[in-house]
């Protein structure tokens, strides 16, 4: 058995060496686009071919040069370069493709419709051989809600006029009950599914008597519970800042909205020394009364000791309080006095405040 095994192997290497003997050229090299249906695994000496456009590219020359198969198994270049066609993108979409208006054969456009939105037509679209798409763009049709059901004991606001027995997505209304009712839920829409809540039950709501608040009071009001959608008005003490909405209304829980706040005014914590305020610059015994309301601002001047300037730091009044920068430092009775010339809100100001130091 085994001479005939060495016998098979010396045939076969004997058959490569008789083909192999033969100067012959693999198929060419192509670049993209280039037609290789047409193309031979293998090509004698001296053979020729001639390159062509896949169907869908366009050639970069009507007469391409020819290719030959050379002594060396190599061919010879060729000259021809094929480029793909385009289509034009559609000008609605073209936003979307990055300021492009076209693109090339085989490209595939893919489709979406915004929520609420129901696709009539190919969700893709592919540029086609001849510059063409073979799906045109598609509709995104809006989705109708069939008009919502007013509650029992109340009826319904639309946000815009409605006609017809449908209303499209994204439309709007309020519920309203009959008087001294309140919806357990105001608001409604048509939504994205086509579908819309069911109506709110209406029901006797009443909030109790308005609150306090410190430092302010009730304007106008009589002192007892309220109903549904009803307000009342609050004022501040005087030198107080009001915080919030001044009316406060009775809600469909029973509750009310937010009460708003009376913000104190600030003294300004110092015996001496100057300071800037309300676009004057005045001497802490001038400021009378010794008063600043909530959300003012104040500076003080501190001494940049390195530059020998000074330079203003703000603070603000924070319902009461008003900090005193760290940097301030107080001069005392004697320099107050005899030389106020010296302290860092008299000498030259500094051309940059120095940096914050860390806390």
């Amino acid at each position: 058995m085994a001479p005939a095994l060495a016998l098979l192997v010396l045939c076969q290497v004997a058959l490569y060496t008789t083909v192999t003997s033969k100067n012959v050229c693999g198929r060419p090299f192509v670049t993209d686009g280039i037609e290789e249906s047409t193309l031979k695994r293998l090509y004698e000496l001296g053979e020729e071919v001639t390159p062509t456009c896949e169907k869908g590219y366009l050639p970069s020359t009507a007469t391409p040069r020819r290719m030959t198969c050379t002594s060396t198994g190599e061919w010879t270049r060729s000259d021809l370069a094929c480029s793909p066609k385009m289509c034009p993108i559609p000008r609605p979409l073209q936003p979307l493709a990055m300021g492009r208006t076209e693109a090339p054969f085989k490209s595939v456009l893919n489709y979406t419709c915004d929520d609420g939105y129901v696709m009539q037509g190919a969700n893709e679209s592919s540029c086609l051989h001849d510059g063409t798409w073979n799906n045109p763009p598609p509709l995104c049709k809006a989705v109708n809600c069939p008009l919502p059901k007013p509650p029992r004991d109340g009826r319904i606001a639309f946000d815009k006029p409605v006609t017809g027995s449908t209303t499209m997505y994204g439309q709007g209304w309020t519920y309203e009950c009959n008087q001294r009712m309140a919806p357990s839920f105001e608001r409604g829409s048509c939504m994205a599914d086509g579908s819309a809540a069911e109506p709110p039950v209406c029901r006797e709501v009443s909030c109790t008597i308005p609150p306090a608040i410190p430092n302010g009071f009730i304007t106008f009001a009589v002192i007892r519970q309220h109903g549904y959608k009803e307000k009342v008005k609050y004022a501040c003490n005087e030198h107080h800042i009001l915080d919030g909405e001044a009316e406060i209304e009775c809600q469909n829980s029973g509750n009310w909205s937010s009460k708003p706040v009376c913000r104190a005014p600030c003294a300004v914590g110092i015996k001496r020394g100057r300071i800037f305020y309300n676009s004057k610059k005045l001497w802490i015994a001038d400021l009378k009364p010794n008063r600043v309301l909530h959300g003012e601002h104040v500076v003080f001047y501190c001494l940049n000791r390195a530059e020998r300037c000074g330079y203003p730091v703000v603070s603000t009044c924070n319902d009461g309080t008003l900090p005193i920068p760290e940097c301030f430092v107080e001069p005392g009775k004697v320099e107050y006095t005899i030389r106020a010339k010296t302290l860092p809100s008299e000498i030259t100001m500094c051309a940059a405040s120095p940096p914050a130091r860390p806390a």
